[in-house]
């Protein structure tokens, strides 16, 4: 019998279709005089239990920051703690291992590949200027030739 009492009541809040329901249902005129006064009081004390606390969550979110203070603990210091503290966690990874290693192979398979292209660069440039020097030379010495005719 509990089992099936408990499935009938909802331990969800009330959700959009259903608050406008609740909202546009009038109770009034099923409660009495009596029922009214007292729901009108429950309303005040709760109003005022709330009101009392969010001052008490109030004053102990200004006695927390008081003791961040004298422990000299502050914003930038708890986010560099954490990022420290992120970073060494996904550093100590698999995923973050295997993509270094994979990424440190493939830096010096690329250096050793632009090396070898470097190293044939400059061995073509070394040609041309060898080439091209005795070309210049000649067509140095043959053009004031051709122009004195």
């Amino acid at each position: 019998m509990e089992a099936q009492a408990q499935g009938l009541l909802e331990t969800e809040p009330l959700q959009g279709r259903d608050g406008d329901a609740v909202g546009s249902a009038d109770f009034s005129s099923m409660l009495s005089e009596e029922e009214k006064e007292e729901l009108k009081a429950e309303l005040v004390q709760l109003e005022d239990e709330i009101t009392t606390l969010r001052q008490v969550l109030s004053a102990k979110e200004r006695h927390l920051v008081e003791i961040k203070q004298k422990l000299g603990m502050n914003l930038m210091n708890e986010l560099k703690q954490n990022f420290s503290r992120s970073w060494h966690d996904m550093q100590t990874t698999t995923a973050y291992k295997k993509t270094h290693e994979t990424l440190s192979q493939a830096g010096q398979k690329a250096t050793a590949a632009f090396n070898n292209v470097g190293t044939a660069i400059s061995k073509k440039f070394g040609d041309m200027r060898s080439h091209s020097f005795g070309y210049s030379i000649r067509h140095s010495i043959s053009m004031p030739a051709m122009r004195r005719k």
